[in-house]
C-alpha cells in the first residue's frame, strides 16, 4: 500500500495577506512604498552651491558702486528644466545699513536686478535678458557668464551716506523660483538642486576723498 505525503509550507505574510480577501496586499506594498520614500527623504541631501566672491562696496562722488562675481554651475536638474523650455530667473538684492550704537542699524538705501535666462530649441541658442536688454548666446557657459559678474552697480546716491559715519552692504543672490510657473514651483518644492542662493555682508569703502 502507497501513502502519498504532502508537505506544508507555511505561507509568507505578504503572500498570507495577498490571500486574504486580495486588498490587504494592497495596503501591504502602499506601506512598504511609504516607508520607502520617508527612508529616501531621510538621507542627507547635497545642496547645491553658490558662492558670492570679490565683492566690493564703494562710495564714490557718484553714490555707493557695488561689484561681486557670482560662481556656481547649473545642476543637471536645473539645465534639464531649462533646455525643456522653462525660463530661470536670477536675483540680486542690495541694502545698505548705517551702523548705530543706539539703536537696530538702519537700512538707508536698497536696490534689485533680475536676470532672465532661457533656451531657444530652434536656433539652439540661450538667451539672457537683462531689463530691457537681451542677448543671446551659443553656449550655455557664455550665457551663465553674463550672470556671474556684475561690475559698478549703483545701489545708492550719496546723499544717503553721512559722512563720518560706519556703513555697510548687505548682499543677497539667488535663483528665483517664485517666478518659475505656479505647477512647477509646487513639483520642485524642497528639492535641494533648486536652493541656488548666497549671502555677503562687506564693509563700505569711501573712495571719494
Amino acid at each position: 500500500m502507497q501513502h502519498a505525503f504532502r508537505v506544508f509550507r507555511r505561507p509568507s505574510p505578504v503572500a498570507a495577506c495577498g490571500r486574504a480577501g486580495g486588498p490587504g496586499g494592497g495596503r501591504l506594498a502602499r506601506l512598504l512604498a511609504l516607508w520607502l520614500l520617508a527612508a529616501l527623504a531621510a538621507l542627507p541631501v547635497r545642496a547645491a552651491t553658490l558662492e558670492l566672491r570679490e565683492v566690493r562696496a564703494l562710495l564714490g562722488e557718484d553714490g555707493v558702486q557695488l561689484s561681486f562675481a557670482a560662481h556656481f554651475a547649473l545642476p543637471r536638474v536645473v539645465e534639464d528644466a531649462l533646455l525643456k523650455g522653462v525660463p530661470l530667473y536670477f536675483v540680486a538684492e542690495a541694502r545698505v545699513y548705517r551702523s548705530r550704537w543706539y539703536w537696530r542699524d538702519r537700512q538707508v538705501a536698497g536696490a534689485m536686478r533680475s536676470w532672465r535666462l532661457s533656451y531657444q530649441p530652434l536656433t539652439r541658442r540661450y538667451r539672457v535678458n537683462f531689463g530691457s536688454l537681451g542677448q543671446n548666446y551659443d553656449a550655455l557657459p557664455e550665457a551663465l557668464g553674463a550672470i556671474h559678474r556684475t561690475i559698478g552697480w549703483k545701489i545708492a546716491e550719496p546723499e544717503r551716506i553721512r559722512s563720518g559715519e560706519r556703513h555697510y552692504v548687505e548682499l543677497d543672490y539667488r535663483l528665483d523660483t517664485s517666478q518659475l510657473p505656479r505647477p512647477f514651483q509646487i513639483g520642485i518644492g524642497g528639492q535641494a538642486d533648486w536652493q541656488l542662493e548666497a549671502s555677503e555682508t562687506v564693509p563700505l569703502q569711501d573712495v571719494s576723498r
